[in-house]
């Protein structure tokens, strides 16, 4: 997980110690530090400084998550270089990794910072990105995550479904459908019978949650397939959801995007935290 004792990563550092606690794992506690002028030189006392700085800051984020729980094992890596950098190399190795949704850079009112974009859209394993301004989860533990048919979606449902057993919770599983039928413009096509095609779509998003369902037999799962946005269907079920769970990019992503446009308006808006899984 990454720290740097900003709001965001001291509630991620609580989820992650969860995390670990409920899969009987470690913790890994990261800081990075650099010298943000590349072109300038600098005297080796003044890195000195800033090194023995940060390793201040991790170290309290190592006293942070053994007070949590005295029992795990909780390791520090301070590393030089950018937060995603760090992270990423942090990641080849974990089992999840965990950060929180902006650092201590940048301005009041940035939504989302540069490492909780970047290590989503690049990391080979799980990422959870925690909100500061997260609203508590309602009665009971509810996951949502959305689902296209993506190779990369049904990782997430699979991911939703492991921390859903874990927590003793329930998943929501959610397909949005997009009908270009009563569309007059250039992209609707005449002799199309879209009503078939809504309807097999559905019923391939039934029959494929209910096969990767079979897996985790103990955890209730309920499916909802609705014609709507995908941001705004996703964001809306957030309201009383502890956790939302996206693939990095879906079927309707541009190649050239790691992190889907529906993956990076959760990001920026979810009312909880935001898991983000890789295809493979």
């Amino acid at each position: 997980m990454g720290y740097d004792e900003s709001p965001a990563s001291t509630l991620a550092l609580c989820w992650a110690v969860e995390e670990a606690r409920l899969r009987k794992s470690s913790v890994l506690v990261c800081h990075a530090w650099h010298w943000p002028y590349p072109l300038r030189p600098v005297e080796q006392e003044v890195l000195a400084q800033i090194e023995r700085v940060a390793a201040h800051v991790v170290d309290e984020g190592v006293r942070r998550a053994r007070s949590l729980a005295p029992d795990m094992d909780v390791r520090p890596r301070l590393a030089r270089g950018t937060a995603s950098t760090v992270l990423l190399q942090a990641a080849r190795e974990a089992e999840l990794t965990v950060l929180g949704s902006r650092g201590q850079g940048g301005f009041d009112d940035l939504q989302v910072g540069s490492a909780a974009v970047q290590v989503p859209a690049h990391s080979v394993g799980p990422v959870v990105v925690i909100r500061p301004d997260g609203k508590p989860a309602g009665d009971g533990i509810r996951i949502v995550v959305g689902i296209d048919g993506s190779p990369a979606s049904l990782a997430a449902f699979g991911f939703a479904l492991e921390e859903a057993a874990l927590r003793g919770g329930a998943v929501t599983a959610i397909c949005c459908w997009r009908d270009y039928g009563p569309l007059a413009g250039p992209e609707w096509q005449p002799f199309v019978d879209f009503p078939a095609i809504r309807r097999g779509a559905e019923v391939r998003f039934r029959d494929v949650t209910s096969h990767l369902t079979s897996r985790h037999p103990k955890v209730s799962v309920t499916t909802e397939f609705v014609a709507e946005r995908p941001q705004r269907a996703l964001i809306d079920a957030t309201k009383d959801a502890m956790l939302l769970v996206l693939g990095n990019r879906g079927t309707d992503s541009p190649p050239c995007l790691l992190l889907g446009p529906v993956t990076q308006t959760a990001l920026a808006e979810a009312r909880c935290p935001v898991a983000v899984t890789p295809p493979s």
